[in-house]
C-alpha cells in the first residue's frame, strides 16, 4: 500500500457522487443499484431510496452491503475505482437523517433547511428512508506487471480506512 493508493482512493470519493451498491438478497440473489450519495469524515457512506426498492429491502434483510465508486466514462484500462465492504442499515432518528442529509446535500451545493420536514420525508408512512454504509475494508485496483513491465492482471490494493480517513 502506498500513499499514493491512499491519495488516489480519496480523491475518487472526493470527485465521484454516484455509487454503486451491490447487496444480495437473504436467498443469495445479488443486485446492484446506482444511488447518488454523501460521506461524512469517518468515510460513512449515506444514500436515500425508496424503501421498496430491492436494494432496500436486502439492507433490511442482511445489513451488508459492496460499494464501488469509479469514473464510467474512463477509456478502457485507464480506469480506477474504490471497493468497500460494509455494514449498512437503515436511519430511523432525526439526527441521523439530518447528518445524512446534509452531506448529500452539500455534494449537491444546495442549501436544504432540515428540520422537523425533513425528518419526516423519510419516516413513517414516507415512501423514502435513508441509509448508512459503514465501510469494513476498503481496496483500489491496480495492475500487476511481469519484469518486462508488461501487464498481467488487474488486482486490488488495502486502502487502510485509518489512513484514508486522514484526507477527509
Amino acid at each position: 500500500m502506498s500513499d499514493m493508493h491512499n491519495k488516489r482512493a480519496a480523491e475518487i470519493i472526493n470527485n465521484i457522487i454516484y455509487i454503486t451498491i451491490a447487496t444480495g438478497s437473504k436467498g443469495g440473489q445479488p443486485w446492484n443499484s446506482p444511488v447518488y450519495s454523501g460521506f461524512d469524515e469517518d468515510l460513512n457512506f449515506y444514500w436515500s431510496s425508496d424503501k421498496d426498492a430491492q436494494h432496500s429491502k436486502n439492507v433490511r434483510d442482511t445489513g451488508k452491503v459492496f460499494l464501488v465508486i469509479y469514473d464510467s466514462t474512463a477509456p478502457e484500462s485507464t480506469g480506477e475505482g474504490v471497493y468497500i465492504q460494509a455494514d449498512a442499515h437503515e436511519l430511523g432518528e432525526n439526527d441521523e437523517i439530518q447528518v445524512a442529509r446534509r452531506v448529500t446535500q452539500t455534494r449537491k451545493s444546495q442549501e436544504d433547511e432540515l428540520g422537523k420536514k425533513e425528518y419526516e420525508k423519510f419516516t413513517g408512512s414516507a415512501v423514502r428512508r435513508v441509509y448508512k454504509a459503514v465501510p469494513q475494508k476498503v481496496w483500489m485496483n491496480d495492475v500487476e506487471l511481469d519484469k518486462n513491465s508488461k501487464y498481467i492482471r488487474d488486482i486490488r490494493i488495502n486502502v487502510p480506512i485509518t489512513e484514508l480517513k486522514s484526507f477527509f
